[in-house]
């Protein structure tokens, strides 16, 4: 559903801007973690009929912790932005010097899972477990619980439910709109209220792996014409919320972090956009906007 039109963004904007960073990498299918095969999942998507390691993935993968996340937080610093880190939680327990870095930023790490893996394959008992080892995982790790999920794509009908019975305030899982809306689900307390805040896929880096030819520039002109269109949106008076999705061993790449520079130097300055966290946009949300149920 549109924003109220007397909706407006703390500090008067008109526009949220949300820099996703997901950090999976060491998180992914393995079968040293137990899992029936590796991860499909690569640049080259070789994908062998047996179990076995894909050493030369896993390397592609742990990439994104050496090499792409320096250059990501690097911009970061450069532009000033907060960002919020998308993370499977052992991905974090495996990288101790990221997850520091993350931390000393104090920047928001939303959960993105205990391990990158689907869950829409789980009894209830088991996504409950899933769920909680994450958000416990992350809490150590970081200093701080994660207030918002976001699954590997798929989930189950108990997914919200779960999310809203452990605690979590907001759930990324959705794809519907350009502006956060209530949810209620029935939980084993009664109705309880759990703010969605949309997710986008057209304007994800991952488009880089699922079409190896796709550019930089391609990425950076669609990824600059959907602000272009949601600021001059904002700016005749419709509240937005933008996404933009991110992950270390895609847009880190050297021949690739140029267009998330490219990015972040046009949105540089233009009036009315709040650069910020999912958390913060969810807290803004829920303070102006009342639940349906109490």
């Amino acid at each position: 559903m549109p924003a109220p039109s007397d909706f407006i963004w703390p500090g008067g904007h008109r526009l949220a801007l949300s820099i996703v960073v997901n950090v999976e990498e060491g998180a992914e299918q393995n079968i040293r973690d137990g899992d029936k095969g590796p991860e499909p999942v690569d640049e080259l998507s070789a994908v062998p009929k047996r179990p076995m390691r894909m050493h030369g993935n896993e390397s592609n993968y742990q990439y994104g912790i050496r090499a792409g996340a320096p250059r990501i937080l690097k911009l970061l610093d450069d532009h000033r932005i907060e960002a919020t880190w998308t993370a499977a939680a052992l991905a974090l327990e495996r990288a101790p010097e990221l997850a520091a870095r993350i931390a000393e930023r104090g920047d928001e790490v939303c959960c993105h899972g205990w391990r990158w893996a689907h869950q829409f394959w789980m009894d209830e008992e088991k996504e409950r477990d899933f769920i909680r080892k994450g958000w416990q995982s992350i809490e150590r790790t970081i200093g701080k619980r994660p207030t918002g999920w976001l699954s590997r794509y798929l989930h189950t009908e108990a997914t919200r439910r779960l999310l809203a019975e452990e605690g979590f305030t907001y759930h990324m899982d959705d794809y519907s709109d350009d502006f956060p809306f209530w949810d209620v689900v029935e939980t084993s307390e009664g109705a309880k209220p759990i703010v969605i805040l949309p997710y986008a896929l057209d304007s994800n880096d991952m488009k880089f792996w699922l079409a190896p030819a796709l550019t930089a520039r391609d990425w950076l002109q669609y990824a600059t014409d959907t602000f272009d269109q949601m600021h001059a949106e904002a700016m005749d008076g419709e509240t937005r919320m933008m996404s933009l999705g991110l992950h270390l061993r895609i847009i880190g790449r050297p021949g690739r972090i140029g267009a998330f520079r490219g990015f972040l130097e046009h949105v540089a300055g233009k009036p009315g956009v709040w650069i910020t966290s999912r958390a913060r946009i969810a807290e803004a949300f829920a303070a102006a906007v009342p639940p349906p149920v109490a």
